[in-house]
Order: C-alpha cells, then sequence, then structure tokens
C-alpha cells in the first residue's frame, strides 16, 4: 500500500479509526470533557464521580486508570489519612479536549437531530 492511498487511510491502526475508537468508550469523553469544563483539568476522585451522574466507582476507576495508562491523566496521591487522589489532564489530555469539546459543541447545536433518533435496544434513553 502506498501512503495517502484509500486502503492506507483506513487500515486498522489510521488516525481518524484511532481518534474513533477514543470515543468508543463514553465515560472516556464524559470525564475528559467533565475535567476540562468543570474542573479546570483537575479533581478529585469523589469530586469527579459526582459530577459524572450514572457512573459507578468501578467504572469510574477502570476508566481513569486506563486513560492514565494511555497518557491522558496523571494520577496525584496526597499522604493523608484518608488518602486524597487527585485526577489531572496532562498534556496530552488537553490536546483530545479539543475534539471532545467540539462533539459536544455540535451535539448541544443539534438535540434535535439527536431527538428524532430511534433509541438503539441497549439504549439507556426514555
Amino acid at each position: 500500500m502506498q501512503p495517502g492511498t484509500p486502503d492506507e487511510e483506513w487500515r486498522e491502526d489510521c488516525a481518524p479509526r484511532r481518534v474513533l475508537e477514543l470515543f468508543a468508550t463514553k465515560w472516556t469523553s464524559m470525564v475528559l470533557h467533565t475535567l476540562h469544563a468543570r474542573h479546570d483539568g483537575v479533581a478529585r476522585t469523589g469530586v469527579l464521580q459526582r459530577s459524572l451522574p450514572g457512573i459507578s466507582k468501578k467504572m469510574l476507576t477502570q476508566t481513569v486508570r486506563d486513560m492514565e495508562a494511555s497518557g491522558l491523566l496523571s494520577r496525584h496521591v496526597q499522604s493523608t489519612i484518608p488518602p486524597i487522589v487527585e485526577y489531572r489532564l496532562t498534556e496530552l489530555g488537553q490536546r483530545f479536549v479539543e475534539p471532545v469539546e467540539l462533539l459536544y459543541g455540535w451535539g448541544r447545536d443539534n438535540a434535535d437531530a439527536l431527538d428524532r433518533l430511534a433509541p438503539r435496544p441497549s439504549s439507556r434513553r426514555a
């Protein structure tokens, strides 16, 4: 395959697919958005969980661990009793905020179109 050909542009590890993979896990984009839009890039675990209605403690833990492993967040622990755990957007995480915010903005601007979508069988939307 030559660079720039349609086959090259749509291979499994191409940039568009990798970006969409970020959105495949709904909580990843929501954590990025929430940290950026509501907490200036930094939040303690409990504050973050309260800012994300519907996320379980287990799912939040799994999501922030995955995000930390991929370099989107950094975890900071203060050695107090009990320990204070804080999550911060990394420089890389800050770069990924832009496409998330564009998508969220599009959603707000096009809520009527979203309302017209038939709910998927797995959707919690009523």
